[in-house]
Order: C-alpha cells, then structure tokens, then sequence
C-alpha cells in the first residue's frame, strides 16, 4: 500500500465540480479538513476528500435540469469505496454530483493499485464502464 495521496485546493475542486474559490470557502469554513504541507500550500488527505465528496452529493437536493452527455464520457473523480471478492470488484467513484459503480476483476483493481481516497477516471460507454487511473 502506498501513502496516503493529498490534493490541493484546486484538484479538490476539480474532483467536486466546483471552484476553487468555493473549495476554499469550504475549507475556510471548516466543511472540508486540510493541513498544510512544508511549503505551506493547503493540501486535503484523499480520504477525507473522498468522504466529503460523498457528503455533498448525498446534501444537494437541488431540482436543477439535468445534464445531457453524449454516451461517450469521461468522469475524473475520487475513488469512495472499494469491495474485494474472491474474482470480482466493485469500485465507486465520486465525479461531483455523479456516483459511479463499477464491477469489475479483483485482478483489475489490484494491477490499478486502486485505493480509497485516490484520483480515478470512470470511462463510460453505453452500458459500460472503464476505470482509468490518474
């Protein structure tokens, strides 16, 4: 297992579908936990990230339209949980608002080295969907 991966501000807020500007907000008010690093930029653990990725999408109730893609997509986001079986997997991903699940080989995720809090690309194609990692 690897270290534990930190984001910026900024990455954050790409993660959430936000600004940077609102992710500092967040950060400012206490909502999202950050420490800094030795140069003094303001980093966030992916875990904690990743928890409060699935906070705000479980918090926003908003009636807006819904967003028309074509089928083609790509969903940059952060790995929120993963379940090892004996042979299959089941990754979910937080894209901003978007929750993705993904089923897919144990020896997928393992070669991936895919981990809780970790950045992560969810492919999809009709019904299909492709984890990449970042």
């Amino acid at each position: 297992m690897t270290g534990m991966q930190s984001y910026t501000i900024g990455q954050a807020a790409r993660l959430l579908g936000v600004s940077p500007d609102t992710a500092r907000r967040w950060a400012d008010a206490g909502r999202m936990a950050t420490h800094r690093d030795e140069s003094g930029r303001r980093l966030i653990d992916g875990k904690d990230l990743a928890a409060f990725s699935v906070e705000l999408a479980r918090a926003d109730t908003t009636d807006e339209d819904p967003s028309y893609t074509s089928v083609r997509n790509a969903f940059p986001g952060i790995v929120t949980a993963i379940k090892l079986g004996d042979v299959a997997a089941q990754v979910e991903i937080q894209a901003g608002p978007h929750r993705l699940v993904s089923l897919l080989t144990r020896e997928a995720v393992e070669e991936l080295g895919l981990e809780v809090g970790m950045e992560a690309t969810a492919r999809v194609k009709s019904t299909n969907v492709h984890i990449d990692r970042v």
